[in-house]
């Protein structure tokens, strides 16, 4: 209802302001006005001045975009492959503010330089093989250089030798949540087919591969400091994004096709949140939600928690209604920490026979119900037919 009336207001006061305009056309009617449509040098001096002063606005706001807003980027990355990817994001960013304030203020500069004036008369300007080389020619070497150097960090980042000692995990997408699964002592992950989906097996692990036998399935993703992690990547239902941003990793998870990615992570978890600026971070946040906390309590409802920092990994592609909460915690611990905490999960094998064996009970309680039911029903049976036979013998 709310929006309803703001929208009469506002079409009511347009009504009023054409009104309004109609009104001053009116009062004019016999002065002498310039009716030609054609800018006259008044108002080409008038246009120049106002583009420098878009320029001026552009400029600032840039500035006061970097200075108010930079701090919120993404800081030290948890990868070693993390400090290459930054560099090429700032060559590039530097490149583009350079572009960006020489091809602007060149824009605007011939603009208001060659603006119209009655007595100037425009220049046919067919062509210029030098201009065209020039505009030509350093794009073309800039870009060539920027693509030789992400074809560089690309092959760097993506390369996984088949030789190499890596950590095998498959990372599992699906409306809304992820799911990790580990390649077990063998380091070999067991083939598996959406097909094969049932009960426990909610990954669809084809069980009569032997390297499916010891694969270990979690919610949680737990990875080791210093050691290479090799992900493979699946999707059950749409597109998904694996998207780590503190690795400076992402990756497409296709349905019917499996993609992958390899990182080192170079922080724990521990180590990451006693960085300097991600206490300041922190704090900040934790400020902000006490803040908050201070009106939610006032209006009766439920104090915030504190934040703590944690990796995640995201789903960057929107994937349906609950995309936004479809996020798995990542921990990274130390190598002992994380061989401590593999050794305590159970095997996808040995989830699947505790389910089965908790099923048989349910079965064998349900069993004697059954027939005691079969056995009250035939007794019915039987002196219903008595109780005729004798009605019958007495007539």
């Amino acid at each position: 209802m709310t929006s309803l009336l703001v929208i009469i207001v506002l079409v009511l006061l347009a009504v009023a302001l054409w009104q309004l305009t109609k009104i001053f056309d009116l009062t004019q009617v016999g002065s002498s006005s310039d009716d030609s449509q054609v800018a006259s040098d008044n108002d080409n001096n008038i246009q120049g001045y106002v583009m420098f002063g878009f320029l001026a606005f552009i400029y600032i706001f840039t500035i006061y975009g970097l200075l108010k807003w930079g701090h919120l980027a993404l800081h030290t990355p948890a990868s070693e492959h993390g400090l290459l990817v930054d560099n090429l994001m700032n060559i590039t960013w530097v490149l583009i503010f350079i572009v960006q304030f020489i091809t602007q203020g060149l824009l605007y500069w011939f603009s208001f330089k060659n603006r119209g004036h009655k007595d100037r008369k425009a220049l046919f300007f067919a062509d210029s093989s030098k201009l065209e080389a020039i505009w030509s020619i350093i794009p073309s070497v800039v870009l060539a250089c920027l693509i030789l150097y992400g074809l560089y960090a690309w092959n760097n980042i993506m390369f996984v030798d088949k030789d190499e000692d890596v950590i095998e995990i498959e990372l599992y997408a699906q409306q809304f949540k992820w799911t990790a699964r580990y390649a077990g002592q063998d380091n070999v992950l067991g083939k598996a087919n959406v097909r094969l989906i049932e009960g426990v097996n909610t990954l669809g692990v084809d069980m009569s591969d032997p390297n499916a036998q010891d694969d270990i399935v979690v919610s949680e993703l737990h990875i080791p400091k210093g050691k290479k992690i090799h992900f493979k990547m699946r999707s059950q239902d749409v597109l998904h994004s694996a998207y780590m941003p503190h690795f400076r990793a992402q990756m497409n998870c296709v349905p019917g096709m499996v993609t992958e990615f390899a990182f080192i992570p170079t922080y724990t978890t521990a180590e990451y949140r006693e960085l300097p600026f991600m206490i300041e971070k922190v704090a900040n946040i934790n400020k902000l939600r006490a803040e908050k906390s201070v009106e939610l309590v006032a209006k009766g409802g439920t104090a915030l928690d504190p934040y703590t920092f944690d990796y995640l990994l995201l789903c960057n592609k929107i994937c349906g209604a609950s995309h936004y909460n479809m996020q798995m915690k990542v921990v990274v611990d130390t190598p002992e920490d994380y061989k401590k905490w593999l050794s305590e999960k159970t095997t996808l094998t040995q989830d699947i026979k505790a389910a089965a064996a908790a099923e048989k009970p349910a079965e064998a309680v349900k069993a004697p119900t059954t027939d005691s039911t079969a056995k009250d029903t035939v007794k019915a049976v039987i002196d219903t037919v008595k109780a005729v036979v004798a009605k019958v013998a007495m007539k």
